[in-house]
């Protein structure tokens, strides 16, 4: 069957099995296995291996690392997609390259690291989570894909659900902090925004569940490091964000560059196939992070391309990225070293994306330029202003400082006050960062009319170190002032003086996190501190902005500033929507995700800490418990925790005792004691005082959102399922242990209510 008669075959298989329906269409498992049998019946086997090959995108005429003549290969049927590649005409082109000069005309996937948004950009990941707001985060990810794909992208490698109890790992921004059911129902809501109920919608895109797995444990927070943990922590600690996505129907998983027992995760055939198809029951296709199976290589594992193919594609790794080492599955195959059969495999679950994607039917469904109307489109623009308000954490408000009156003089001062291209945060790669407003000029805006005056002045670069400076700013951000130390912050002193209140927007440059930006110090950099501990020396009401991709470490901070809210990095319409909390326009609700150390020695770290010998109960040092001499063993702010412009008061649980399902309902009521609308997270955590294998004195098992009126209250309850009180024993075994449970209610995870008890 030559390519015209493939192509007849699948309009006729259309016309028959589609039913359209706001550009939609359904059709069942079997005829999508039919049409997929009869296609591959006509692959030859280099065409079969050329669909497991994804080079990067960019100008296909000159070629890519690894993969040299791109667009030939593309027309020889090497190629199963690209990624990186922005624009619909361009994709358009390439896809007709695919289609009507191959010879089966087999359409290509397009992805993208389509992250926290498109155009428009979201916060990072990790200020967006702390919106505990699963609506919001559903819509985040359906507004990016409704972006992407009018601009031509099918597939994100996005969400990124590692678990992460170290803020010195870089990548910590792109998560959504270090609690496992919290990070579940996240995982859960990006991919329905992602794909929605019907993923050949075409403004659906295929979600990549990330990173497959354990990366986020890290040793020391180095990326790329070694990880090892035993089964009873894998399970109980980590697992459940990834399981959550894949049950939630996400269709496609990236491995991860770290080993797991051992075994490099791109080469993991317990992790790859036992765990995530065989238990997790998971139907999409597997692709390796960006050279990952190359670097089996470098793991000591393999010896040479072939061999480090062989092992991946054996473990059950589908799609090699951009290092083009399955080119020698071919000779692989011939040898006897490798089955046909599974060649087809892999080969069939790319095709079954494809086909699921609605590409045989249409393969320019995502190229039609038209839509990029929809690109940052005004109502885009102001559910990221609202959202990105929803994810800042107000950490610390003496004496009621914020929020600012629109009156007076206001001074802004700091590095990130007037620095356009840090405002969008790490992995923004389709951010038109000359599009978005800068905080002074997001302020400025705000002001307009009200008589207030907005002085301005830098004050200080990031950091002194201007080498280091430019590590961060290795993706053309760079915002270092070439005047010396001492001129910049005379100048900042001298507008300060003439001020009634000073605003510094101070941190971390935008790539200070993200990939490959592990960090030992994550204080406040040098040159910001010293700058910061001047202007308070001048005596006036000081309020701190402060930009981040990480928990970083605040102690001197929290003693001494008044008024800090946590801005993160908030992205495209970050300047207004700092300017809504800071006048408080808008209420900041943002509870934290991760703990915030005392120092950065205490990681890692997390407030699910397991129940020990010896515990230490009081934070503080006690001789013979687990403690250090020399700081709390609390957190200086915790999980959950985040402050309001309103007061919130919850009362003591009750429990009601249930038959059938629920095992009971936990019932409180919160009331919004002080004098404006407000919202907050009621959270509810579990404990198992005594069980077979060693559990955390308290986990996270529910939580609500809540936005109530001034003087408002509310009874909010939960409902106690056998599920939430089950575990993985030491056997590796799911159960649900008899005895004694305790269930507290609270606004953070330090101060929590007293316990209600039940039993099974």
């Amino acid at each position: 069957m030559n390519k015209h008669i493939t192509l007849l075959f699948v309009a006729v298989t259309l016309l028959v099995s589609c039913r359209s329906n706001n550009h939609t269409y359904t059709r069942s498992e079997d005829e999508m296995n039919r049409y997929i049998t009869a296609l591959m019946h006509q692959m030859t086997l280099e065409e079969k291996v050329g669909q497991l090959s994804l080079p990067v995108g960019g100008d296909i005429t000159t070629g890519q690392p690894r993969l040299s003549n791109t667009a030939e290969d593309i027309r020889a049927g090497r190629v199963g997609g690209l990624f990186n590649l922005k624009g619909a005409e361009q994709i358009r082109e390439v896809q007709r390259i695919a289609v009507e000069e191959s010879r089966l005309g087999i359409p290509l996937l397009f992805g993208m690291d389509v992250i926290h948004g498109y155009e428009t950009v979201f916060p990072i990941p990790l200020g967006l989570s702390c919106s505990w707001d699963m609506e919001a985060i559903e819509r985040s990810a359906r507004i990016a894909a409704i972006e992407a794909t009018a601009d031509g992208i099918c597939w994100t490698f996005s969400p990124m659900v590692d678990i992460s109890h170290d803020g010195r790992w870089g990548r910590i921004s792109e998560g959504s902090g270090e609690d496992p059911y919290l990070g579940a129902r996240i995982a859960e809501a990006m991919v329905r925004g992602y794909q929605t109920d019907e993923l050949s919608d075409s403004t659906s895109m295929l979600a990549c569940v990330k990173h497959f797995a354990l990366y986020g444990a890290v040793e020391a927070g180095r990326e790329y490091n070694f990880v090892d943990m035993s089964r009873y922590r894998m399970f109980n600690e980590y697992m459940a964000p990834y399981e959550a996505a894949v049950r939630a129907g996400a269709g496609s998983v990236m491995a991860a560059f770290n080993v797991v027992e051992g075994v490099p995760c791109h080469g993991n055939k317990w992790l790859l196939t036992d765990v995530l198809r065989e238990q997790w029951g998971f139907k999409g296709f597997v692709v390796a992070d960006y050279t990952g199976v190359e670097h089996l290589h470098d793991n000591g594992v393999s010896p040479d391309h072939r061999s480090a193919a062989i092992q991946a594609i054996q473990a059950g790794l589908d799609m090699d990225m951009a290092s083009a080492a399955y080119q020698t599955l071919i000779d692989a195959v011939r040898e006897g070293r490798v089955s046909v059969a599974t060649i087809d495999k892999a080969c069939r679950r790319i095709l079954e994306a494809k086909y699921k994607l609605g590409l045989f039917e249409d393969p320019y469904r995502y190229c039609h330029p038209e839509r990029r109307a929809l690109v940052r489109c005004p109502e885009h623009r102001q559910a990221a202003r609202q959202i990105a308000a929803e994810s800042m954490v107000l950490l610390k408000n003496e004496g009621d400082l914020l929020p600012l009156a629109k009156k007076g003089t206001i001074a802004l001062i700091g590095p990130l006050a007037d620095a356009r291209t840090h405002m969008a945060g790490t992995w923004s790669v389709a951010a038109v960062h000359e599009e978005y407003k800068t905080l002074r000029e997001g302020i400025a805006e705000a002001l307009e009319g009200t008589g207030a005056r907005l002085l301005y002045a830098k004050g200080s670069n990031l950091m002194y170190d201007a080498a280091q400076e430019g590590i961060i700013s290795i993706f053309g951000h760079d915002i270092r002032d070439n005047r010396s130390a001492e001129t910049m912050r005379a100048e900042a002193l001298h507008v300060a003086r003439q001020a009634d209140v000073i605003v510094c927007a101070m941190g971390e440059g935008s790539e200070s996190a993200g990939e490959c930006a592990s960090r030992v110090h994550i204080e406040l950099y040098d040159a910001q501190r010293d700058l910061l501990a001047a202007l308070l020396q001048l005596g006036k009401p000081v309020v701190l902005l402060h930009f981040a991709g990480r928990p970083t470490v605040l102690e001197w901070e929290s003693a001494h500033v008044p008024a800090i809210l946590e801005t993160w990095f908030s992205g495209s319409e970050g300047a207004d929507a700092i300017a809504d909390v800071l006048f408080g326009d808008a209420n900041p609700s943002g509870h934290l995700t991760t703990q915030f150390p005392h120092h950065v020695g205490q990681y890692p770290f997390s407030y699910r800490y397991y129940r020990t010998s010896r515990p230490n109960t009081g934070g503080t040092f006690g001789k013979y418990s687990t403690c250090y001499q020399d700081v709390s063993t609390y957190p200086l702010y915790p999980f959950g925790y985040g402050l309001s412009y309103t007061d919130f008061e919850v009362s003591e649980p009750t429990w009601q005792a249930q038959e059938g399902d629920a095992v009971g309902i936990v019932s409180a009521t919160i009331t919004n004691t002080g004098n404006r609308e407000g919202a907050t997270v009621l959270q509810l955590y579990l404990s198992d005082p005594f069980s077979e294998g060693v559990r955390p004195y308290i986990e996270l098992c529910a939580f609500e959102r809540i936005n109530l009126q001034a003087g408002e209250s509310r009874l909010v309850q939960f409902t106690i399922t056998p599920d939430m009180l089950a575990y993985y024993n030491p056997m590796g075994i799911k159960t649900i242990e008899p005895g004694e449970y305790q269930l507290r209610v609270g606004l953070n995870s330090r101060d929590l209510s007293e316990p209600v008890i039940f039993s099974l």
